[in-house]
């Protein structure tokens, strides 16, 4: 599946922050816009700046404690630039998610267009709708072990999906 290569890709660019710090989302934003690998002509100040703006039109909580903060507008140049930072917070927060749930997990995603941001967010959709990779993610797993085991879903829905 396209949207699962892109996803890994991008997650490949990013950064895995684990015990991320901060009781509201302006700290959390914070820490990670100035822990993260990002692309050069972008800034933690910038980045930091537009996620809080975007946060403060709609909650990106999503739902069974995940999130998709993001800008409002691309602002990486180049496909490759494009990233996924993935933030496991030391402590869960109150997003007005949809379940009610608090998030404890945040998908940062930078994209190039609105096209590639929108693929990521189907691909991070498909993602939370699966048991495994939900209670995968409690256990907080390394950058590695993140991709692998998007790939290994993605090989699985594969099969079932030709079988």
């Amino acid at each position: 599946m396209l949207e699962d290569y892109e996803i890994c890709s991008m997650i490949e660019n990013g950064t895995v922050l684990t015990n991320v710090p901060g009781r509201s989302v302006e700290e959390i934003f914070n820490f990670a816009c100035k822990n993260s690998n990002l692309p050069l002509g972008l800034d933690a100040e910038t980045l930091e700046k537009e996620l809080v703006a975007r946060e403060k039109i709609l909650s990106t909580a999503v739902g069974k404690g995940f999130s998709i903060p993001h800008p409002g507008r691309p602002l990486v140049k180049s496909a490759e630039d494009k990233r996924v930072i993935v933030c496991f917070l030391r402590n869960p927060i109150d997003m007005g998610a949809p379940d009610g749930r608090y998030v404890s997990v945040m998908f940062i995603l930078l994209s190039d267009s609105t096209k590639s941001h929108i693929k990521a967010l189907a691909g991070l959709a498909k993602l939370f709708r699966n048991p495994q990779f939900i209670n995968f993610m409690s256990a907080k797993p390394s950058k590695n072990d993140l991709i692998e085991k998007i790939r290994q879903i993605n090989s699985t829905e594969v099969y079932e999906l030709c079988s």
